[in-house]
């Protein structure tokens, strides 16, 4: 918005084509129309402009530098360690053991807890511990129990004892699903109604951090000492996250927990059910994303089977590819805050769905590092695009009364979609080959697609709208 400009009077004395003056009322005052006034319009623009981001840039400040945001990258890092140390990094070490790639599909049921954590989430909000409060009370309590699950992994062996090693990563599975309904339940109780944003950012920072050092840190220290080794300073600095909880204040207001188990288990149960279509609703997150489940599921073997080192697939398909991560999910949050989530949902599909010929493209072209950034950055610019939008859809439908355990029951349906359709994938890429494999990967994205015309109408909303639920 530019100032207003003084009124002007008929130019006195001579005018060329170029530029021309006004008398201001101020006696002797003159513009030159074509640059004075011109400045005039840009300097009160600037000075506003200069203001708003001074405004902006102190609200920035106050969102994300108090203790209650700063916090969440801590306990978000904590959240996010131990799942590459079950799934793709746990691959890693069952191919470099020449473990069965059929074995290594199955062991995609070990991601089963994440999936089924909605049923005893009622139970971590009924009860509190005797210390660090309702939540923080459980989180301690579970990252110590985490540390301890991790190093016995490490201790077991993959090719003498695979059914131990699925049991300990079974188990370490089932703290971490836990640990994940806590930290979920702390940061909605713990940040006021402006820090939502900040405060899901900031998790999100820490939670894709601690992927980087399970995952391509992991995979880098793999090629210097033993998977043992590796598993043991990952437990190590699991228990160090602890101090984050420690240092994480309690929520300014005191939520009461539910006085019965059959409250904590019914309420948010029939908040979510009594709306229209809540089951088929169920169906569309289990598939939504099922394209991209079916690539991610194999592409740590498949990255190993046609020649690159862990230390080539940790700098890309992890860093690399948590970079592209990022970088699609801002990308994906600004397209959604100017086209509505429902069309994101769409545009995002789609492009989540086509970027699995970018894997494809590379079994073609075989070992090559150019083609393997351009296929990684690509499937994880697009993957991050769709997770900002599913994400966002998921919010909007919770009832704010019952956040936790709501986003636990949609965030366990997602899960499940990637667990079983995990499973049968190593068999599937064996009779397909990998280019077949990566191709139908595509056309598994069109179901969830069809769905969109039911919850979420191309022209059902132009723009994301606030609701009680996020």
């Amino acid at each position: 918005m530019s100032c207003p400009l003084p009124s002007a009077f008929p130019p006195k004395g001579p005018r060329d084509k170029t530029s021309f003056c006004f008398t201001l009322p101020a006696p002797g005052f003159f513009l030159d129309f074509d640059c004075s006034v011109r400045s005039y319009q840009i300097n009160c623009q600037d000075s506003e402009s200069k203001k708003a981001t001074e405004l902006k840039t102190g609200d920035l400040i106050g969102n994300y530098g108090n203790r209650r945001v700063l916090c969440l990258v801590g306990l978000g890092f904590s959240s996010g360690l131990p799942l590459a140390l079950t799934a793709s990094t746990l691959q890693a070490w069952l191919v470099t053991e020449k473990v069965n790639l059929g074995v290594i599909g199955m062991f995609s049921l070990v991601g089963l807890p994440y999936a089924l954590k909605v049923f005893w989430s009622p139970f971590l909000d009924r009860f509190t511990p005797p210390w660090l409060g309702r939540r923080r009370g459980w989180i301690v309590s579970i990252q110590v129990l985490l540390a301890l699950s991790i190093f016995l992994l490490g201790r077991c062996h993959p090719v003498s004892l695979p059914f131990l090693v699925a049991f300990a990563a079974m188990v370490t599975a089932f703290l971490s699903a836990s640990q994940d309904i806590v930290i979920d339940a702390y940061r909605t109780d713990v940040l006021r109604k402006n820090e939502l944003g900040p405060g899901a950012a900031a998790g999100a920072v820490g939670y894709r951090l601690a992927m980087l050092v399970s995952g391509a840190a992991a995979l880098i220290l793999s090629d210097h000492m033993p998977w043992r080794s590796v598993y043991c300073v990952m437990a190590a600095v699991m228990l160090m996250s602890t101090c984050f909880t420690f240092l994480a204040p309690e929520p300014e207001v005191r939520v009461e927990p539910p006085k019965s188990l059959k409250e904590a288990v019914w309420g948010p149960l029939l908040s979510y059910f009594k709306r229209s279509g809540a089951v088929e609703m169920l169906f569309f997150i289990l598939i939504y994303k099922l394209g991209n489940v079916m690539a991610g599921a194999m592409t740590m073997p498949f990255l190993l089977n046609i020649g690159f080192s862990r230390s080539d697939v940790g700098m890309v398909n992890k860093v690399f590819g948590l970079i592209s991560t990022i970088v699609g999910t801002l990308v994906g949050g600004t397209i959604i805050s100017e086209i509505g989530i429902n069309r994101s949902l769409w545009v995002f599909g789609c492009a989540q769905g086509l970027s699995n010929f970018s894997l494809a493209a590379l079994s073609i072209i075989g070992k090559s590092f150019p083609a393997l950034m351009v296929a990684i950055g690509i499937e994880n610019i697009c993957g991050g695009m769709g997770d900002a939008a599913f994400t966002a859809f998921l919010m909007s439908l919770c009832d704010k009364r019952f956040t936790a355990t709501q986003y636990a029951l949609l965030t366990s349906f997602m899960a499940v979609g990637r667990v079983v359709a995990g499973a049968p994938m190593g068999a599937a890429a064996q009779a397909l080959g990998w280019t077949g494999f990566f191709s139908l990967s595509v056309f598994a994205a069109i179901p969830g697609l069809v769905l969109l015309t039911r919850f979420a109408p191309w022209n059902g909303g132009g723009r994301a709208v606030a609701t009680d639920g996020v």
